[in-house]
């Protein structure tokens, strides 16, 4: 049988593992070997699994981050449009945290002001935090309901569930990118409802863009590499 290190019948190089635990905490390896019940090499082959699964968890949030800024960039351009205004960027009814996130993402998309000022150089500064943060409820009749329920218009009909499942994908789809990003154990985790999640807010904003990311996304071969569990010693 396949698994996290190698394909069914390739012979697997011998590691020191022993050594290699010395470099890493107690915290670090702790769920992994609990869930290996003390077996060392075991808990490194759930480790480095847990490696595997990250960079694709990473891989595939990075496709809804693209699809979805996107979407409501232009939902909200949308709306400055017809109300006359200049940008989204100056308008826009966020709170202070959102402003602060405008105000960095404009310095670094100018270098801090040695560069001309590009919308879509902005817009890709603007982390998945903030998307996310303009889904939640606080949002939703300052900017949801007039402009960003246009941007998933394949998600559900009403408005308020539409807001509510949004918020709530794209809230666990932050929450496992930034665990994977500081190498976080995500093994006891769902990680075929994460993937889910990514193919129904993408195909929300449009199905071609659901179908891109089931497609290219390699969650669910890692998580069908995932090593077995070793049995209890008796």
């Amino acid at each position: 049988m396949a698994n996290a290190n190698g394909a069914a019948g390739e012979q697997q190089p011998v590691r020191d593992y022993l050594s290699l635990s010395q470099l890493l905490t107690a915290e670090r390896l702790g769920s992994y070997l609990h869930w290996s019940g003390g077996d060392l090499q075991a808990a490194f082959a759930l480790y480095e699994w847990n490696m595997s699964a990250s960079a694709a968890v990473m891989h595939t949030t990075g496709m809804v981050e693209v699809v979805v800024r996107n979407a409501m960039d232009r939902a909200l351009q949308d709306m400055a449009k017809a109300r006359g205004w200049s940008s989204w960027f100056d308008r826009a009814p966020l709170d202070q945290r959102g402003r602060d996130d405008i105000r960095k993402a404009r310095e670094r998309a100018t270098r801090f002001g040695s560069q001309p000022e590009v919308h879509g150089k902005v817009v890709a500064e603007l982390s998945l935090g903030f998307w996310r943060y303009l889904a939640a409820s606080r949002y939703l009749t300052a900017l949801w309901t007039p402009a960003l329920f246009r941007a998933f218009p394949d998600g559900p009909s009403d408005k308020l569930q539409e807001q509510r499942q949004v918020d709530h994908h794209l809230k666990n789809l932050l929450l496992v990118r930034n665990r994977a990003a500081h190498h976080e154990p995500i093994h006891r985790r769902n990680l075929l409802r994460d993937l889910d999640a990514a193919v129904a807010v993408t195909s929300w904003v449009d199905p071609s863009a659901g179908e891109w990311v089931a497609d290219l996304s390699t969650l669910r071969t890692v998580i069908n590499a995932k090593p077995t569990q070793p049995a209890p010693a008796k």
